[in-house]
């Protein structure tokens, strides 16, 4: 099953090559000959979870709706299971995304579908906490647990989302077994699949259409009620006179991501950004949108994560099976809301290409590393940054050829929060029972007992770059909020500075989530994007 030539997958739909063939509204901007405006009700930046269910709810109300994606088109028969293919096509940079200093590495999507194609599926409704803090915080209203709740449902339902009813993979036993023993909480990770056969490589484009992202489900939705889909076209700028907007101008990329001279420019009464955390804030600034407070791209965050590898007698063989399938909320608020940064944890999956990069050392520790990986158990820990006054995130920057950048800081307090989290996955690996545990920081080896470990870490120094550290969650760069000097959209995600701007992902979250944010994202887009119908048809 790990040779995607023994997989049975040629009779299974591609939703893709069955719409274009039916007629669906597909161009391809790299094709393009000459410069080419279009005309609509709507015009969505971005393909991925907030404009995958915002093109849905949209265009089921009737409206001409066109969705702008920069990357190319890629669909099942395509998605082959190699991880050095789909970083290079499915992903920011190439997965080489990361923080202005290198201290974070940022695995970003990139796709029709974005994110979502190439996520590992973990689905949580947003906690309570959360949402609480952003009220009384931000003047937040109308997003509370009890009023989102019904959305998350709804969303769940389209998504096929429940908890995750297979055995856990030994990786993620590894995370059961070590709580048990330790007397700390678990649970099951609700995911959203349907059929899944339980590869493992999520992470590099589901190729049984199993995982119910976007590319399957709303966006064929979408363009089976006649929306039109421009891919191969980066926004560039947004044409407004300071009160609306009135175009988006895109470049056509070609094969290498290179712009190759045409423009593509979408003419619409109402825009949707959704290009995600970095990208949304980016193109806001390119277009020099009305920002009196200097407010765009600030307190953009990370869920900063760490890794905690165990080295097992018997094989983990972490790869294989559904990558996140449990996970523990012991220390995700373990000194209440607003103190000591608290940290969610679950695994990774030990994938080859990104775990040999992710673990670093070179000659014989490299190579030994390599040819133990089927006995590793890979721990991760993601920090609930933004809660706290020292922890205003990072920044959104562009450079001076006008790309995203993103400035942010490890400091002492987020940098507590590793130390913490390296120590109790550690102390949880061992009460597994592995064997030897090496935490991910570049002055700790592999180490044979949780005395060890527990002796050395505080004696190691926490800085930048010394402590290995990642993210696969952007959020923040366009705060929602009813403050106008801290906050550029309100709860509808109406930008407050533009008419009819609307930021409908990520971007707009006012701190992080404490757990994976798809599902927060969809919820919280499928109601904005119903009121926006609403708005529009009235």
């Amino acid at each position: 099953m790990n040779d995607l030539s023994k997989l049975e997958v040629r009779g299974i739909r591609d939703p893709w090559k069955e719409g274009v063939a039916a007629g669906w509204s597909v161009i391809d901007a790299s094709q393009l000959n000459e410069d080419r405006t279009i005309e609509a009700d709507v015009a969505i930046i971005g393909s991925g979870a907030g404009g995958g269910v915002s093109a849905e709810i949209l265009s089921q109300s009737g409206l001409r709706v066109v969705i702008i994606e920069a990357a190319k088109l890629k669909s099942t028969d395509q998605f082959n299971m190699d991880e050095g293919e789909a970083y290079r096509d499915l992903y920011q940079e190439g997965a080489a995304r990361a923080a202005k200093d290198g201290s974070i590495a940022i695995l970003q999507g990139r796709a029709v579908g974005g994110t979502t194609v190439v996520n590992w599926t973990s689905s949580f409704r947003t906690p309570e906490q959360t949402l609480s803090y952003w009220q009384d915080n931000f003047g937040v209203t109308g997003l509370s647990r009890g009023e989102l709740d019904p959305w998350f449902e709804k969303m769940e339902k389209r998504l096929r989302v429940s908890k995750w009813a297979m055995p856990p993979n030994s990786n993620n036993n590894a995370l059961k077994n070590g709580c048990e023993a330790l007397g700390w909480g678990w649970s099951v990770i609700p995911r959203n699949v349907d059929g899944c056969w339980n590869l493992g490589y999520c992470g590099t484009g589901c190729p049984t259409n199993a995982k119910q992202s976007m590319l399957v489900t709303t966006l064929p939705s979408a363009m089976e009620n006649g929306a039109t889909l421009v891919h191969s076209a980066e926004a560039r700028t947004l044409e407004h006179d300071g009160t609306r907007v009135t175009a988006v101008v895109c470049n056509a990329l070609d094969g290498r991501r290179q712009a190759t001279g045409k423009t593509v420019r979408v003419v619409a009464k109402t825009f949707v950004a959704a290009g995600g955390g970095i990208n949304t804030p980016a193109l806001l600034m390119r277009a020099g949108v009305p920002d009196p407070h200097e407010r765009l791209g600030k307190r953009t965050f990370l869920h900063p994560t760490t890794l905690v590898l165990g080295d097992f007698e018997e094989r983990v063989d972490g790869y294989y099976g559904a990558p996140q399938s449990l996970y523990s909320d012991q220390f995700t608020w373990r000194d209440g809301v607003d103190g000591a940064i608290g940290y969610k944890m679950e695994v990774m999956p030990t994938h080859p290409g990104l775990m040999s990069s992710l673990i670093g050392g070179y000659g014989s520790l490299a190579r030994t590393q390599v040819s133990r990986l089927p006995h590793y158990a890979a721990a991760i820990a993601m920090m609930r940054d933004g809660f706290h006054d020292e922890s205003e995130g990072g920044a959104v920057e562009l450079s001076k050829y006008g790309d995203a950048v993103l400035d942010y800081v490890l400091n002492d307090y987020v940098l507590e929060g590793l130390r913490h989290s390296h120590l109790k996955m550690a102390e949880m690996l061992f009460a597994a029972g592995a064997q030897s545990v090496r935490a991910g920081h570049g002055d700790m080896p592999f180490m044979s007992s949780w005395k060890q470990v527990k002796e050395l870490i505080p004696t190691l120094k926490y800085a930048p770059g010394m402590a290995g550290c990642g993210s696969a969650h952007v959020m923040g760069g366009c705060t929602m909020g009813a403050d106008e000097s801290r906050c550029l959209t309100d709860s509808d995600g109406r930008y407050h500075h533009l008419e009819n701007l609307y930021v409908f992902d990520g971007s707009v979250l006012p701190t992080s989530l404490g757990v994976n944010p798809q599902l927060t994202i969809y919820g919280m887009t499928a109601r904005n994007a119903t009121r926006l119908a609403t708005r529009l048809q009235a």
